[in-house]
């Protein structure tokens, strides 16, 4: 539960310092490449320092160990165990990623943290339904409930009550639901067919890639970054970074069913807590409705 309480905290955090980012217009871009960039370091030191130890948590490959990642003999049949297969999944997930953190600080900015948490959240959705088709994983009677009010959820914040009609289309938070879901899946993908043990190999190109990325917008679009933007992004880093580890360390010691039901709800209903404790955030009636629908369709999905 200390593993749990630490991946909730961590995840929470990075909505409010992002809603923080946004109130004070630092560059997007900026922040995103300065959290990629702690990200990818402390994850390249967690491979090389090996056995990592820091309060409540150990982790690490080792370098020494890094040999044993590549194929043996060349034999790519074996790409579960070798660089090759952290890096052939790592790679496209690092954009799902760049791409869901640029549209989360977007939709902070113009929905508030509640709100775009709930559907940064929920995008669970994509994953379980590419997890349908490829891998034949059936929901249950219980999880099919949780997805209709998943989509009455989406449904909610965008259609009008009063004539049935297009309310206010909210593409940002529709395009974040779709990219945090590829990067969800990402995450599922590697842990179908890779190994556990592995993950930092596979996180670090996935961060690195990210980085990579953003700077190449920074270039493209010649902004030069800025102090508070820069640390501000250093700092979100450690979260996003960490959230994932302590997650893993708590599904080592709780049952997923019920670490995902927890750790999903309560980010949301802490990112909102937050965001009306820290920020003043006031939410409409039906955007309220439509965060409890989610946290209500989360809890059921991953029953």
């Amino acid at each position: 539960m200390l593993y749990l309480s630490f991946a909730i905290l961590f995840s929470a955090s990075i909505a409010l310092i992002f809603k923080f980012s946004e109130n004070r217009s630092y560059d997007r871009y900026v922040v995103t490449s300065a959290n990629y960039l702690t990200a990818s370091l402390v994850s390249l030191i967690i491979i090389l320092q090996g056995d990592l130890e820091l309060p409540f948590v150990s982790f690490g490959v080792g370098w020494r160990d890094l040999a044993a990642l590549f194929p043996p003999g060349g034999d790519f049949s074996l790409a579960r165990t070798s660089l090759a297969w952290g890096a052939a999944v790592g790679i496209p997930a690092g954009l799902f990623f760049f791409l869901s953190f640029i549209f989360y600080q977007k939709g902070i900015n113009e929905n508030g943290a509640g709100l775009a948490g709930a559907f940064a959240k929920i995008g669970i959705l994509v994953p379980m339904s590419f997890s349908i088709v490829i891998w034949n994983e059936i929901p249950t009677a219980i999880q099919g409930v949780g997805i209709f009010l998943s989509v009455l959820s989406i449904l909610l914040v965008n259609v009008s009550m009063e004539n049935l009609g297009i309310d206010q289309l909210r593409p940002t938070l529709l395009v974040l639901f779709l990219f945090s879901g590829l990067a969800e899946f990402s995450n599922k993908v590697f842990q179908e067919y890779g190994m556990v043990d592995h993950k930092p190999v596979f996180l670090f190109f996935v961060f690195f890639t990210a980085f990579v990325i953003s700077v190449l917008f920074l270039l493209w679009r010649g902004v030069k970054p800025s102090l508070p933007a820069v640390a501000t992004g250093l700092v979100v880093g450690f979260p996003n970074l960490f959230c994932s580890y302590f997650l893993i360390l708590a599904l080592d010691q709780i049952k997923a069913s019920v670490v995902f039901p927890a750790y999903t709800a309560a980010t949301i209903v802490l990112i909102s807590l937050g965001g009306y404790l820290i920020f003043g955030e006031r939410l409409e009636v039906k955007e309220r409705v439509s965060i409890g629908l989610t946290v209500a369709a989360l809890v059921l999905i991953n029953l």
